[in-house]
């Protein structure tokens, strides 16, 4: 509470954490939200105008864009989510092992964390779908295989910092167990690197997705997703743009709305960040008052 209350002074991060609670309750219970059936087509609405009843308008084959768009909120961002927990929850397991525990233990599972890392991300999505076949579930599959050794590197970072502390070598002497040591004192303070890396990696993961559906590669027709409304829209782009607009503007709208609150989370994190940037703010805003009196002189 007391870090969402540092994350809620700055207004654009409040802003943000209000557009990104709102997306993740309408795509939750998108069927209460979404005016029409998202599948149903009506051919003789086929690029239809804006209405009272379609809100957005119709896409080529007389589907309502709002209801497909409200429901495209569950492969672009909530199963995205998932699969960032997932990658998150091997790779915090991993790390804490190698870092708390060091030895071969930390030898062996960073070199398979190597091994991982060593394949370029994408190609290793693309090897994924190649062998199990396109579909959400696969990428997913391939980000959770790309991700966690990520993770499990720098946050076997984070607790080494931490496993080296004098009270953990007092609580280490004392003989409680590892478990108990790790629970107390460790997991708590890097509750917070996790938080970070993990709201950064947020947004570039909805944009892989919606990319690799943007090729054909993710989720399938007749389903709703964000990036597959844009690659549906590419043909009669210049002719029906309002096709594109709802999707593109709804991707940026979440990856900038995820990078802002992830900025903001880490200078609530980094009080020396937070110092900085405000004593970037006063130097502007002197240097803008100098050259507003240079031009009024």
């Amino acid at each position: 509470m007391k870090l969402l209350r540092q994350v809620c002074k700055d207004r654009l991060a409040a802003v943000c954490l209000f557009i990104i609670a709102a997306i993740f309750v309408v795509g939750i219970f998108a069927p209460f939200f979404a005016p029409n059936d998202p599948k149903e087509v009506h051919m003789e609405l086929r690029f239809a105008a804006s209405s009272s009843e379609y809100w957005l308008g119709n896409d080529h084959l007389g589907r309502c864009m709002l209801s497909r768009l409200i429901y495209g909120i569950r492969p672009s961002v909530l199963w995205v989510l998932v699969a960032l927990s997932v990658s998150v929850g091997i790779g915090a397991m991993t790390g804490f092992i190698a870092g708390y525990f060091r030895g071969k233990a930390d030898a062996v599972l960073m070199r398979v964390c190597d091994v991982m890392l060593s394949f370029p991300g994408y190609v290793m999505t693309l090897a994924v779908i190649g062998i199990l076949g396109v579909g959400l579930e696969n990428i997913l599959i391939a980000f959770v295989l790309m991700k966690w050794a990520w993770f499990a590197r720098i946050i076997r970072t984070s607790v080494m910092q931490f496993a080296d502390s004098e009270y953990v070598k007092f609580s280490k002497a004392l003989g409680v167990s590892h478990i108990k040591i790790m629970a107390n004192h460790i997991i708590p303070v890097s509750l917070p690197d996790i938080a970070v890396i993990s709201s950064s990696s947020f947004g570039s993961m909805i944009l892989q997705i919606s990319g690799f559906s943007f090729l054909g590669l993710g989720i399938q027709a007749p389903n709703a997703e964000w990036g597959m409304m844009l690659n549906e829209a590419r043909a009669v782009m210049f002719s029906q743009p309002k096709l594109m607009l709802a999707p593109g503007i709804a991707i940026i709208l979440v990856v900038s709305a995820v990078n802002f609150l992830s900025d903001a989370l880490q200078a609530a994190l980094d009080p020396k960040l937070m110092t900085s940037r405000h004593k970037m703010q006063k130097q502007s805003n002197a240097a803008f008052v100098k050259l507003q009196r240079k031009e009024v002189a």
